[in-house]
């Protein structure tokens, strides 16, 4: 068994590209030779972030999945209001992944929103074709943004026709 993984969400370093690898002695010397190949070092600042996250980070980890808790909450309370959109609250996230009945392309619908909502929400298919007719908001923010972008999004729900597909 491997055990392998990343200080990215955890500990808010994304884009650092830190993390850990556990293994079986047995599996040291080939893993090396991989990692030796793809990885030029961990700067180290990082790896002085990492040792802190490891140490003292259980309190930040707890405080941001209280956040997302909250986060979610606001998104699907919102989402439930209205009839036009599909969706399900997620189990363990920071985005929630909806439809809004009669707008299928969401590629066209998230320019859409950007232009006359103003807020930026990431059409579905940008995370595979099945996510196409669905778009993805992240609610792992501050509750003022979110709660202004749900009621942005509302707006314009209650406003727009549906359109047909």
């Amino acid at each position: 068994v491997l055990f392998v993984n990343t200080f990215s969400k955890n500990w808010a370093m994304t884009g650092w590209r830190i993390g850990w690898l556990g293994a079986p002695q047995s599996c040291w010397a080939k893993i090396e030779n991989l990692v030796q190949y793809s990885t030029s070092g961990v700067a180290v600042f990082m790896q002085r972030a990492a040792v802190a996250a490891l140490e003292e980070g259980d309190a930040f980890s707890e405080t941001v999945i209280e956040d997302a808790r909250s986060g979610r909450a606001m998104l699907a309370g919102a989402l439930a209001k209205s009839s036009r959109y599909r969706f399900a609250e997620p189990a363990g996230a920071f985005y929630g992944f909806f439809a809004i009945d009669g707008h299928p392309d969401t590629d066209r619908l998230g320019m859409t929103l950007v232009d006359e909502a103003n807020i930026g929400l990431a059409p579905g298919s940008a995370f595979g074709e099945t996510g196409r007719g669905y778009l993805r908001l992240c609610f792992a923010r501050d509750p003022d943004s979110l709660s202004r972008a749900l009621e942005r999004l509302g707006d314009w729900v209650a406003r727009m026709p549906a359109v047909s597909a």
